[in-house]
């Protein structure tokens, strides 16, 4: 009996020593942060590890390889050598990459999100070109320059317009995109728990792993007066999400007085004041939550509603006025699963 029962401690000791043994360590998390402006806007990058880490000279030049591909606001980028009529520019990976995505979204927008309206945006004022007085019949004449089915990428890699005088503006999307290739890098450096932001758009991956919290974020009330009000606060995780509004990108006439808003309306050709205040939309790629959300503030309600119910992969919840001039609510139940109660 003596033996066993000094057995029996020995095993109890000897499994106590395994399961010890066997304990993982606590883990310490380090966040990491970059912040600064690029594309026009300013951004901000968390990303957490078990070491400090700093990858702003990669950050950079993701946004360099951007810039130069498609910002109308540089001279001599891709796109702006195209919209300038040079056609044996042979565009990159990231250039296609947009314009067949640009094109997806077109058809499934029924042509709301098309990003040939340059001529459009520079006319408005929104845009890096010529800004011009517009009446009803110079809107017509350059609605000419519209459609995305006036324009294609060649197997060599170059594109062509039906007019010379078509401009492309991806603006719309190219924030987006920049974004989902700043997530490819960060994922690629093996990086499982980040959040990045951009001029608002936003990609999150894993959770704040410091804070044992899923990572959040607020959609802003665009009905707010002053600041940046917010409506409803999110969790996020592994999804991108971008907003668009109104509100957000406007200028005022200075000598009609008249608000011109920064969406345009490709089948009209003039800026719209809809009934939608403010679009907010989570999907896979920030890149298409980008495009869709400035696709719905140009179109009427019925028929965003009626592109939710085929597009599945899409979450969204949109701010609008009712007939009746009162602001009402739509949600996904899929956004509403993620909103903070």
């Amino acid at each position: 009996m003596a033996f066993l029962k000094c057995s029996n401690s020995i095993f109890v000791l000897f499994t106590a020593c395994i399961l010890f043994s066997c304990t993982q360590p606590h883990e310490v998390f380090i966040q990491n942060q970059n912040s600064g402006g690029a594309l026009g806007t300013s951004y901000n990058i968390i990303y957490q590890s078990e070491k400090e880490l700093d990858f702003q000279s990669e950050i950079d030049s993701v946004f360099s390889v951007v810039n130069k591909s498609l910002s109308t606001y540089i001279p001599d980028s891709d796109i702006s050598r195209i919209n300038d009529g040079d056609s044996m520019v042979v565009v990159d990976k990231m250039f296609k990459d947009v314009f067949n995505l640009s094109k997806e979204i077109h058809q499934k927008t029924e042509g709301y999100f098309d990003p040939t309206v340059g001529v459009l945006v520079n006319a408005w004022g929104f845009g890096p070109g010529e800004q011009l007085q517009l009446d009803s019949t110079l809107v017509d004449s350059l609605l000419s320059f519209v459609g995305f089915d006036k324009v294609s990428l060649t197997d060599a890699n170059t594109i062509q317009k039906k007019n010379p005088a078509i401009r492309f503006d991806f603006n719309a999307i190219a924030k987006g995109y920049a974004i989902d290739r700043l997530a490819v890098l960060m994922d690629k450096k093996g990086i499982q728990n980040y959040l990045i932001e951009v001029g608002g758009e936003i990609v999150a991956k894993g959770e704040n792993r410091i804070k044992k919290k899923p990572w959040a974020t607020g959609i802003e009330d665009p009905q707010a007066e002053q600041g940046r009000g917010l409506k409803i606060i999110i969790n996020l995780k592994d999804r991108a999400l971008a907003s668009s509004g109104n509100y957000r990108k406007f200028r005022i006439d200075s000598i009609k007085g008249e608000k011109y808003v920064h969406t345009v309306d490709p089948k009209t050709g003039f800026t719209k004041n809809s009934k939608t205040l403010g679009a907010n939309v989570l999907a896979k790629t920030c890149a298409e939550a980008d495009a869709y959300a400035t696709a719905f503030m140009a179109m009427e309600l019925n028929k965003v509603l009626d592109l939710l119910a085929t597009q599945k992969e899409l979450e969204a919840y949109i701010v609008y006025l009712d007939e009746n001039g009162d602001t009402q609510e739509f949600m996904t139940e899929g956004f509403s699963a993620v909103v903070v109660k």
